[in-house]
């Protein structure tokens, strides 16, 4: 029993640490970008995934986690309207306005030996995409599904923004419960509902900087 329950939790944190990066090519962009099963199924899900959720919620482990909500903040930036940028240090992404505003969304970020920093641009985006883990993540977690079809359960959550020259992408999550943690590969986690705001947002070819 002891053996099957550290399995288990090995799996989960597995998809956890490698839920955000998938064995594409160079620019990330391998995979579906369909819409999960059927018309009605993935009209029930969007609507699970956009709903307003509390804020305080009860973590797997009986703690109470409380999340920021997004807002629209003052925010100064030589950025222009439409670009991204991530703070890794204190787990906001900004979403650009304008006039000096901007979005903030709370984040999950890369773990400790997993974060980096950089300008990229958003080379495609996927609803519901699927997951395929790494070579390298699967050398780590050998027991993890070789691929895992978009869903409400999929790792990568509702939706996904590719970055170009990465295996990075900033996406949605099953685990809203780790936003404003250190828990990806290296990806940048919104919780679904933020997720799909930020993807109706963004248009392809926006700036992306991330600062640590």
């Amino acid at each position: 029993m002891r053996f099957s329950v550290a399995v288990v939790w090995i799996a989960l944190a597995a998809l956890s640490l490698g839920g955000c990066v998938t064995s594409n090519d160079s620019a990330g962009l391998q995979g579906s970008a369909r819409t999960p099963k059927t018309a009605s199924y993935a009209v029930g899900m969007e609507a699970q995934a956009s709903a307003p959720k509390p804020w305080v919620m009860q973590t797997p482990f009986g703690i109470l986690y409380s999340i920021t909500p997004r807002e629209t903040i003052d925010y100064p930036s030589k950025q222009k309207p439409g670009s991204i940028i991530v703070d890794t240090r204190e787990r906001y992404l900004y979403f650009i306005l304008g006039r000096g505003q901007a979005i903030r969304y709370p984040i999950a970020v890369g773990a400790e030996g997993y974060g980096w920093s950089g300008t990229s641009t958003v080379s495609d985006k996927r609803e519901w995409p699927d997951w395929t883990p790494t070579p390298g993540i699967l050398k780590r977690f050998p027991n993890l599904p070789r691929h895992v079809p978009g869903g409400y359960d999929n790792p990568l959550g509702a939706r996904a923004l590719y970055l170009e020259h990465t295996l990075y992408r900033i996406h949605g999550t099953n685990e809203p419960w780790r936003i404003g943690t250190e828990a990806s590969s290296g990806c940048i986690r919104l919780s679904n509902e933020d997720a799909i705001d930020l993807y109706n947002r963004t248009k392809i070819g926006a700036t992306v900087i991330v600062t640590r």
